[in-house]
């Protein structure tokens, strides 16, 4: 690997950030212990010398107890790096450094990066930095990795440390307990504290977030603000992004005039209309959510959500960290079933990843409100529209807990584990990074995956829809079968139906349902066709067939996107057979229930 380096470093230090300063590439990083799972190997040139720098999983202990944890002390032990960067975080120095003395005891070959200078400064720590190197006996770089303070310096020493210009003893191995203390002694050596006004407000802050009293109202007005400012801010550029297509599916039409008239509905009716809808639907609240998310965790606040839902978690026998995969799920299920990672405990993680679809993703969100308002708020305006879509959410949050609790009480018994959850300092969001980083990362990311299915299953759909066995299309006879089933649970066969066709993309599955309504071969476009709660009454559409099909909506199997990352995670069909079975018995359940009360109720 020639010249070679290693960043290692506990979870939250900024060691990311330093990574992405020296080598310019974009591994995601944010306020929250844990981004990153994997290795990421890097380049840099810097006085002539090439360096590959490798950040390693973030991890607060060689002795491992974590995957991350076993990968970082792998890579040092048998790793081809020529030394360590041990990145620290200024403002919490002390606890950095049992990490480092732990490195020093494998290798020599070690240089300090004391990251976060500038917030160390604005909350009044100053770290002698010729202190700390003379007490460790390596040398120490202090930098600002977010503003590039220093990085000229780090650069510097990193190249002379891949090319063995800096080398140093090994430090004798120490107990446990006697580490801590030259840790300690080491940090009050280097280390003065005068807290500034900033600091003391941060603390009252952060008493405020993680307060019985506080913490809960302020979660739901947080998650309330992103839920409106998504629902609000996704209706005009979806609408703009429909016209569009349409222009330019015309534009198409003409051109491929002369084509046989089957293979020009197949590709524009089918393939162009599913894949275009996806994207208009898709695109512009994900755009919004997604960078309103990064912000969050950027900010720090997840960490706070997660301490606050902890006990909620502990109780149904889980891991607090789900409470961050949970919330990484509203974006996209599959993102979340990644992060899962993160949860130590083997048991914990399948309980997460099996739960991960029981909270409304981004696919859901068109048919849910679609149904939102054309039956529970109406025209009520997007501020009801946000609530009462809070109201969805916070059921899934419940359902999560719920069958988290079931699961752990029978398929996934155990004892629930203890973890290191760190609560940051508040950070001001880097907003043009967060921005630029969430949309290329998450949200053009996902839509591909999206898009990747949706292509595929719009030809599907259209040959369906388009070829006849008898008088009757194939998906009118599909539509048939199903139909007792979906009057069992308050829903018909076409509803049914465009469940099961909207595996691919939970966007489609309203188009699905108001094309099979009309009879038509092509999807249809909800923005231009008026009367759709009429056209649903008239196919024997009540209160009861609402909440039904916004309870199926909320609680059915996950996208095909989410089945494979979850059986690539797990490793087992078998688990995967579960992620899918444990949503779609709740939502089968609850619709026969509620079908059966609205019966009851003539209603």
């Amino acid at each position: 690997m020639g010249c070679c380096v290693a960043l290692v470093g506990n979870p939250n230090v900024g060691k990311s950030t330093v990574f992405n300063a020296l080598t310019g590439l974009h591994q995601h990083t944010g306020n929250w212990a844990g981004k990153t799972v994997d290795v990421a190997t890097g380049t840099f040139t810097w006085q002539g010398s090439e360096v590959t720098v490798v950040d390693l999983p973030g991890t607060y202990s060689l002795q491992t107890t974590s995957p991350e944890e076993d990968i970082a002390l792998d890579y040092l032990l048998h790793g081809q790096a020529n030394g360590v960067v041990v990145v620290c975080d200024a403002t919490c120095l002390e606890r950095n450094l049992m990490l480092a003395l732990q490195v020093l005891e494998v290798t020599g070959n070690v240089v300090v990066c004391v990251n976060l200078m500038d917030e160390a400064q604005r909350l009044g720590v100053q770290v002698d930095l010729t202190v700390l190197a003379d007490a460790l006996g390596v040398t120490v770089v202090g930098v600002s990795a977010g503003t590039g303070a220093g990085l000229d310096s780090l650069r510097t020493v990193i190249a002379q440390l891949a090319e063995g210009e800096i080398t140093g003893p090994v430090r004798p191995a120490q107990p446990p307990m006697e580490r801590v203390r030259t840790a300690q002694d080491y940090a009050r050596q280097a280390v003065d504290t005068t807290p500034t006004p900033q600091a003391r407000r941060q603390a009252v802050w952060n008493k405020r977030m993680v307060s019985g009293f506080t913490a809960i109202p302020l979660m739901l007005v947080l998650l309330a603000g992103v839920m409106w400012l998504t629902v609000a801010g996704a209706n005009l550029p979806s609408s703009l992004l429909s016209q569009g297509f349409d222009w330019l599916g015309q534009q198409l039409e003409g051109w491929m005039g002369d084509w046989d008239p089957a293979l020009r509905a197949f590709l524009l009716d089918g393939v162009y209309g599913v894949t275009t809808w996806v994207v208009s639907v898709m695109l512009p609240p994900m755009a919004i959510f997604f960078p309103l998310f990064t912000l969050l965790e950027d900010l720090g606040y997840l960490p706070r959500v997660a301490f606050v839902l902890d006990h909620a978690f502990q109780k149904a026998r889980a891991c607090g960290k789900q409470a961050l995969t949970m919330c990484m799920s509203l974006g996209c299920t599959a993102c979340g079933v990644t992060g899962c990672r993160i949860i130590d405990s083997l048991r914990e993680r399948l309980a997460a990843m099996l739960t991960s679809s029981l909270v409304p993703c981004n696919g859901k969100f068109p048919t849910l409100l679609a149904l939102i308002t054309l039956f529970l708020v109406g025209q009520g305006g997007s501020l009801v529209g946000a609530a009462a879509l809070l109201g969805v959410l916070l059921l899934g949050v419940a359902a999560t807990l719920g069958c988290t609790r079931l699961l752990t009480a029978t398929v996934l018994k155990g004892t629930p584990s203890a973890f290191a959850l760190e609560l940051p300092p508040f950070r001001r969001p880097r907003v043009g990074q967060v921005v630029v980083r969430s949309l290329l990362d998450r949200t053009v990311f996902v839509l591909a995956r999206a898009v990747a299915v949706a292509a595929p299953a719009g030809g599907v759909i259209w040959l369906l829809a388009n070829i006849t066995v008898g008088d009757t299309t194939i998906l009118a006879h599909i539509t048939g079968f199903l139909d007792p089933l979906g009057q069992l649970m308050g829903l018909d066969g076409v509803i049914l139906t465009a469940f099961l066709l909207g595996w691919p993309a939970n966007e489609i599955v309203m188009p699905v349902m108001l094309m099979a309504y009309l009879a038509q071969g092509s999807l249809v476009d909800m923005d231009q066709l008026t009367g759709v709660q009429t056209l649903l009454e008239a196919h024997g559409w009540t209160m009861t067939t609402a909440v039904c099909t916004l309870l199926f909506t909320l609680f059915h199997w996950p996208c095909s996107t989410t089945c494979l990352t979850i059986w690539r995670e797990s490793k087992s069909l078998k688990w995967t057979l579960v992620a899918v079975a444990v949503p779609t018995l709740l939502g089968v359940g609850l619709c026969v229930l509620v079908n059966a009360l609205g019966s009851l109720l003539g209603i």
